[in-house]
């Protein structure tokens, strides 16, 4: 799952710190293989998230977890516009 979003002006180290409390409780959850938060050079007011679970449910599953919806609250109002999620399938993975 890669996650584009695009952070209002002067906002980002707030967010950035909500996602990052939001990263870290999805360690603790079934089905979680990782995570990245990158910000692209050109553009130090967008995030990109790269998740990967074992299953889509699983992370829908995330969604209704205390801490995932404790820091949708800390991030609202943080982004201009909604942000916008693309599935992917795995095809080959070296690390």
């Amino acid at each position: 799952m890669i996650t584009h979003v695009t952070l209002t002006q002067g906002s980002e180290p707030e967010w950035d710190a909500a996602m990052h409390d939001r990263l870290e409780s999805a360690t603790q959850r079934e089905g979680w293989l990782g995570n990245q938060l990158l910000i692209p050079l050109e553009a130090p007011n967008q995030r990109t998230v790269v998740g990967t679970w074992s299953t889509r449910a699983a992370w829908e599953a995330w969604h209704a977890d205390d801490a995932f919806l404790e820091t949708r609250e800390r991030m609202e109002g943080l982004q201009e516009g909604p942000s916008e999620t693309t599935w992917y399938e795995v095809v080959t993975e070296e690390h």
